[in-house]
């Protein structure tokens, strides 16, 4: 997992409100493109709290994929032309076999109707 920025550095001092909620320094918003109803990812570190971005971590978790996919020796086309037999798995385990209905079975046959 690559970290762009390591550097540890104090802002500011910030206080739990009514509701629970935090504020994140104007100048760390900004820094990290974050806005209103950004996700966050809270750690918990001993006596402290770690807050991640999410999007972050969905970068970090794409980067270390493609690094494992890539050192495995798949290419993107490989991984693609495996997707509609994956989807079917998918479905069938979540909604069991598809059974063909006698209209369906029809219209392949040739489009003949009763």
């Amino acid at each position: 997992m690559t970290i762009s920025n390591t550097t540890l550095k104090y802002l500011t001092t910030t206080h739990i409100g009514e509701k629970g909620q935090l504020t994140v320094p104007k100048q760390f918003r900004e820094d990290l493109g974050l806005g209103t109803g950004s996700p966050f990812v809270v750690l918990r570190l001993g006596d402290g709290l770690i807050l991640l971005p999410e999007q972050q971590r969905f970068e970090q978790l794409c980067q270390k994929m493609s690094a494992t996919l890539t050192n495995a020796g798949l290419s993107p086309e490989t991984i693609l032309a495996t997707l509609p037999e994956a989807r079917k798995r998918v479905f069938a385990r979540k909604y069991g076999a598809i059974k063909p209905n006698k209209a369906s079975k029809r219209r392949r046959a040739g489009g003949q109707h009763e």
